[in-house]
Formats: structure tokens, C-alpha cells, sequence
């Protein structure tokens, strides 16, 4: 619960300062606007600056309608696939927690779940599962449920359930569709109201680079690339780590050197290791990889072996084990 309102808290705090702050900003400097300064203004380049800002909505709305929208049936086609060609797997329920309300219709439980990947490696995974049948008493600790993998790890979902099923919700959906057609109207509207009340009959002379047509558009894309960036930075955990985790082979890997890389993120440093290992076929491997670290988690490189995970079709490719178990 403290961690969403966490999340609605930043969403709002950072939505502000997109869209909000830049339009009051403008406006504010420009109340007291000379008109007349508007002739003097190259045409071409206001309209440059447009077409700029036209650029940047359309990415921002594409975006936005292939999250909301296109992955709903993106998923869907991606489990009635595992569904059909899925590796099944029996996983062991290592902790189970509770994390709906008292007054919820469906118990949602926090699953840790200890099973073998695609590589028959063992792993350990935490998972969000919503029981529609509380009475079976299914997720508890200690039970089995069976599970399916998906074979091709750069998609999203990485596993389901065997008893899973691919089904759209369409209220959710509609929500959706309405969300992004309410969004659209809006980018709209402003471009109408823009002109109206600021041209003076001269066009889009009015557009300058500080216009909250552009600077809104580029604050959405800056956050989303922004956010990409830092979650890469902190931990990897994108597809290709998700894709060592679920395909790949642990081992244990020599640690050759270790040193700073001068990047601190949260003033913790970025270390590179430097590691040497085996793969499955007795080939000596290798290869470094970057890390923030922790400074009370320093002493990991001091120890002379850490586990790794390695991909068997690239095993240049690594991460280390204590990353992977945080991805969700």
C-alpha cells in the first residue's frame, strides 16, 4: 500500500512540473506581452518550432496507446503462445503474503516461488498472484502450482500459471481507450485555444521553443527516458537481464579485479568486475559487468568467487545471482 501511494505521490509530483508548472511559468512571463513584436518574427522558423512541438506530441501519443492500449492484446496473444508451446514447471511456494484488504472480493498474495529455468538451473522468483478461488487455499507455503515458461524471454509475461487463462478485460480497456482519446482531445483543444488567443491574426508567429506545446511534450518524453535510464543504471533489469535470469546457467565466477568507475548514483559507486568463468562446455570465459553498489554491501568485492548467471547461446553474456533476485 506504502509503496503505490509512494508511486501516485512521484507520478502527480513529476506530472506537475510537465505540464502545470511550464504552462504557468509561460504565461506568467508573458502577460504583459507586446503584440506588436509578433510582425518581427520570422514565420518560418515559428513554424519550425510547430512542427517541433507536433513531433513530440505525436511520440508522446503513440507512446501512450501502445502501453494502454496495444499491450493489452500484445499480452494476450503472448500467453495464449505460452499457453500453446509454454515449458512447463513445478515451483515450490518458499513464502507467501497476503497483501489485499480485509474487505477485498480476492485474496492477492506476494508469492517467493523456488523452481527450475529454461536452463534447468534452480531460481527464485516473487511473483503477484490473485486468487479466484480463496477456499482451494492454493498459495500457502510449502504447496507446489504448476507452472508454464515462456520460451522466448524478451517477452513479457515470463511464466504463468497452467491454470491461467488469455482473456482481455474490456472495461479496463475501455477505460483506456477513453483515457488516451480524452488525452488527445486535450493536445487538440490547446493547439485550438493556442492560436485563438495568441496569434492576433498573425499566424503562428506566437511559437517560440519556450511554448508549453513543446516544453510539455519534451518534459513527458525526458521522464520516460529518464525513468528508463535510471532503472538500467541501477540494476540492468531489462529484458536481456530478465532473459539471463529465466534462460540461463548459474555458475561461479572468479573474481579477477574490481574497481571504481567513477559514477556514483545516490552517492553509492559504480563498481566493474571483472570476472572469469567456465560455461557448459568447459570453455574459460571473460567478461565485466557494472554495478552500483551498495556501501554496506562493499565486502562483496573482496570475496575471491561471486555466482553468476550466464546465457548458453551467448555465454559472454552475465549477471550477477544476487541481482537477478530482484527481478520481479
Amino acid at each position: 500500500m506504502k509503496k503505490h501511494l509512494a508511486i501516485t505521490f512521484w507520478a502527480l509530483y513529476m506530472l506537475f512540473f510537465a505540464i502545470p508548472f511550464p504552462m504557468f511559468l509561460y504565461y506568467a512571463i508573458n502577460s504583459e506581452f507586446d503584440v506588436n513584436t509578433l510582425k518581427d518574427k520570422n514565420p518560418y522558423v515559428a513554424l519550425g518550432y510547430l512542427a517541433l512541438s507536433v513531433i513530440f506530441w505525436l511520440i508522446v501519443l503513440l507512446g501512450y496507446f501502445r502501453k494502454w492500449i496495444v499491450e493489452c492484446f500484445i499480452t494476450k496473444k503472448n500467453l495464449e503462445s505460452i499457453k500453446r508451446s509454454g515449458v512447463q514447471r513445478e515451483a515450490k511456494i518458499i513464502n507467501a503474503v497476503k497483501i489485499s484488504k480485509p474487505t477485498s472480493k480476492l485474496n492477492t498474495y506476494e508469492l517467493e516461488l523456488g523452481f527450475k529455468n529454461l536452463a534447468d538451473t534452480e531460481i527464485r522468483h516473487k511473483t503477484t498472484i490473485t486468487d479466484a478461488k480463496p477456499h482451494e487455499r492454493r498459495f500457502e507455503a510449502g504447496k507446489k502450482v504448476s507452472l508454464l515458461l515462456n520460451r522466448d524471454q524478451k517477452k513479457e509475461p515470463h511464466f504463468i500459471l497452467t491454470s491461467a487463462t488469455a482473456t482481455l478485460n474490456i472495461r479496463v480497456l475501455i477505460i483506456r481507450a477513453l483515457g488516451w482519446t480524452a488525452l488527445t482531445l486535450a493536445v487538440i483543444a490547446y493547439y485550438v485555444f493556442s492560436y485563438q488567443y495568441e496569434s492576433y491574426g498573425m499566424g503562428w508567429r506566437f511559437m517560440c521553443i519556450g511554448h508549453p506545446l513543446i516544453v510539455c511534450a519534451f518534459m513527458l518524453l525526458l521522464y520516460r527516458y529518464l525513468i528508463l535510464f535510471i532503472f538500467s543504471k541501477l540494476g540492468g533489469f531489462g529484458h536481456d537481464t530478465a532473459k539471463i535470469k529465466f534462460a540461463g546457467v548459474k555458475t561461479q565466477a572468479k573474481l579477477i579485479k574490481v574497481n571504481q568507475t567513477g559514477t556514483y548514483i545516490n552517492e553509492q559507486p559504480e563498481m566493474r568486475f571483472e570476472l572469469e568463468y567456465s560455461d557448459h562446455k568447459h570453455h574459460v570465459h571473460r567478461s565485466t559487468l557494472k554495478k552500483i553498489v551498495g556501501l554496506l554491501d562493499l565486502d562483496m568485492t573482496k570475496q575471491e568467487y561471486l555466482e553468476i548467471f550466464y546465457l548458453p547461446e551467448n555465454p559472454n553474456q552475465i549477471a550477477l545471482a544476487s541481482d537477478l533476485n530482484h527481478i520481479l
